[in-house]
């Protein structure tokens, strides 16, 4: 190893784990039989250059940071083939040692870098720089359980080589940028937990490798792009726990893909009939709870065969519950709980007995089960017995 690469490295190290940190019994250099724990090297031109580094207690002897790192390192922008970048619960004082983000240096790191990660930082207390849209080269931006905040830069719409974009659990406010529309390597992107606002952008119609996204618990609103219909290698959406309304878009009857529907706590309202169901024949999970619905339960949600949980709680539902629904073979809860459904529920003691308290049909006040046989000893929790079949058993024990 080159002594400028070696100098780097060790100044990098102290600057973050403290100056008690010498290297002095690494012999005869980092990359040797003494490696270092969250150092990775290769060989360039005949010479040892670090690829990766990892600074916090992943490992029982890793790098970890001292308490008190006020600055990211500046001689870290020396690594010159730095491929990898990650920092794990260094920086954990908000108040006493908040840490920002540099804003200049990373175009240094811009034909090198490839991975760049900061999770579990509440001391980073700072705006994502706006030259992260300098590293062309990253596949993986993660940016999770931090205290970054402010704007998203519409620069990181320039990393056209992304494949997983995660900035959940920050601070983010404003809207979704539109170039994130660019971003055609993507699979994964998670901006949940955010307070981000505004509508979600109709060029995320061109995310067409998306395999993921995920964009609850923010303040999003308006209406479900019709464009996301594109994503037809989407396997989960959770748009959960924002303000979208509008009605459930057709458009998710074009995600073959999906497996897991979630628009939970969304004002979303509509009919569940206005889409057809037997084309998501994926759908593991699918989770409307509490998203405004009318209108009647739609018996081809019965043609779900892998569904193992399915959630309309809390809505506006009418009409009887379709008794195909029990024959789902997968099905392990099913909440119905918190509507205006009425008539009998004519399911099997059977069900009743497998289901137990994961069949929530309680708080609909019109409803009521047929036991189909006297003396079941299984029965929905929370539902009255049909009034004319009660009649029939009180006047037989008479």
């Amino acid at each position: 190893m080159k002594k400028t690469e070696q100098e780097a490295l060790y100044s990098t190290i102290q600057d973050f784990v403290g100056k008690s940190w010498n290297g002095s019994d690494l012999y005869p250099d980092p990359c040797g039989w003494t490696p270092i724990q969250g150092v990775s090297c290769d060989l360039f031109d005949g010479f040892w250059y670090v690829t990766e580094l990892i600074i916090g207690p992943i490992h029982d002897n890793s790098l970890k940071c001292a308490q008190d790192v006020e600055l990211i390192s500046s001689h870290l922008f020396s690594l010159r083939h730095l491929k990898s970048l990650s920092f794990f619960k260094c920086f954990i004082s908000p108040h006493h040692h908040p840490v920002a983000l540099p804003t200049e240096n990373w175009l240094s790191l811009a034909g090198c870098l490839e991975v760049l990660e900061f999770r579990s930082n509440p001391g980073l207390v700072t705006l994502i720089p706006a030259s992260f849209g300098y590293l062309r080269n990253l596949h993986s931006l993660v940016l999770i359980q931090n205290e970054l905040k402010g704007e998203i830069p519409t620069t990181i719409g320039n990393l056209i080589n992304l494949k997983q974009l995660d900035l959940a659990g920050n601070s983010f406010t404003g809207r979704i940028p539109e170039s994130f529309g660019g971003l055609i390597q993507l699979l994964i992107l998670d901006m949940s937990k955010n307070s981000l606002s505004g509508t979600l952008p109709s060029s995320f119609g061109g995310l067409t490798s998306l395999l993921k996204l995920d964009l609850s618990n923010n303040q999003l609103e308006g209406k479900i792009p019709y464009e996301l219909g594109n994503l037809k290698k989407l396997t989960l959406l959770d748009l959960s726990n924002n303000r979208f309304s509008g009605g459930l878009t057709k458009s998710f009857e074009d995600m073959s893909s999906l497996e897991e529907l979630i628009l939970s706590n969304n004002p979303i309202g509509g009919e569940l009939r206005n889409l057809g169901w037997p084309n998501l024949i994926g759908l593991t999970v699918l989770d409307l709870s509490n998203t405004s619905l009318i209108g009647g339960i739609p018996e081809s949600l019965a043609e779900l065969k892998g569904l193992r949980f399915l959630g309309l709680h809390d809505n506006k539902l009418t009409g009887d519950i379709p008794t195909k629904l029990s024959f789902l073979p997968n099905v392990s809860a099913m909440y119905l709980n918190g509507n205006n459904l009425t008539g009998e529920i004519k399911f099997s003691e059977w069900f009743y007995g497998k289901m137990g308290q994961r069949f929530r049909v309680w708080d609909n006040p019109n409803l009521c089960y047929s036991i189909g046989s006297i003396g079941t000893s299984h029965f929905p929790s929370g539902v009255k017995q049909c009034q004319q079949e009660a009649k029939m058993h009180q006047l037989k024990f008479r």
